[in-house]
């Protein structure tokens, strides 16, 4: 059925999202409350007219390239047709390229336009159609389920009727834990971050990273005490620490003092979950020193939404 398209503007808002969470590689994420928004509108002439503001601005796409634009037309497609054009303000806050899942934000967002640009779109399109179809753009589920749901998730992908199909579930995150990443001012591409990864690795580091996989699942709900150890990883991080030396130096001297940190996404950004106030934030702040930009960031327990 082609779709009726809506006339006014609509706007939505995405979290940042951090994925891994030291063991659950490529399966757990985390929505954090630093959002990107992007405001929409069909136009009825056949011009994309795109404008960004913030992170990114002279370097992201002004055409159909633009990964927001390609995310809304796919999720045109999906709904039974597109418009005859769209005009697109990004607001971006999300670091890019720094592991904090800023084309998560872009993909979700876009899809969610979409979704919310046309009459009965939410019927048409359920979340769970949003997952697959982010998935498809992003190559994996676990930034784009956190970007969608909020909170903690753990996704995956199962073959069903011989297609991939990506699913996720929601983890209530205990109140207490918050979180504080660190920036630094280099950036890592995914891609080549995952070209360091090892084709096998060792039966016992397989054991000891799926029982702190399984753990961190219930730290973040309701165990926050046991984050230090559920958060030590040992499937990917230390293979990829040639590629930010200093986001690696960073991550073992707070992991020497008992703080659980972790390398967020891909990297280079180094995120700490913990249960402490201004006083620790103020520690792990000096602990850092002048080489990483230190934001102190609640947990997002919502996903993306329309505003």
């Amino acid at each position: 059925m082609k779709p009726t398209f809506k006339a006014q503007a609509m706007q939505v808002q995405v979290p940042a999202t951090s994925a891994n969470l030291g063991p659950g590689f490529d399966s757990l994420g985390l929505a954090l409350a630093m959002h990107d928004r992007y405001i929409a509108q069909v136009l009825d002439e056949a011009i994309i007219d795109v404008d960004v503001t913030g992170e990114g601005a002279d370097d992201l796409p002004r055409t159909e390239k633009n990964l927001v634009i390609k995310a809304m037309y796919k999720g045109f497609e999906f709904l039974g047709g597109k418009p005859r054009g769209v005009a697109l303000r990004a607001l971006n806050v999300i670091p890019h390229s720094r592991g904090l899942g800023s084309s998560a934000s872009a993909i979700v967002g876009g899809l969610s336009l979409a979704r919310a640009l046309v009459l009965g779109g939410n019927e048409r399109m359920s979340n769970d159609d949003v997952l697959n179809l982010a998935t498809e753009m992003e190559g994996h589920p676990d930034n784009v389920a956190a970007a969608i749901y909020g909170g903690a998730t753990i996704a995956w992908q199962e073959k069903q009727h011989g297609h991939d199909v990506a699913l996720s579930v929601q983890l209530v995150v205990d109140p207490r834990i918050s979180a504080v990443v660190f920036i630094p001012s280099t950036s890592v591409s995914t891609a080549k971050a995952r070209k360091m990864l090892p084709e096998l690795i060792t039966h016992a580091d397989a054991v000891k990273n799926s029982a702190h996989a399984a753990l961190l699942v219930h730290a973040l709900q309701e165990r926050p005490d046991l984050l230090f150890t559920a958060t030590e990883d040992f499937l990917h991080q230390s293979y990829r620490a040639e590629a930010m030396p200093s986001s690696f130096e960073l991550l073992m001297k707070l992991r020497r003092a008992g703080v659980a940190a972790f390398i967020s996404g891909a990297g280079p950004s180094v995120l700490v979950l913990h249960t402490g106030g201004d006083i620790e934030v103020e520690e792990l702040t000096r602990a850092a020193g002048d080489s990483f930009t230190t934001m102190a960031l609640g947990v997002s327990r919502g996903g993306a939404a329309i505003v």
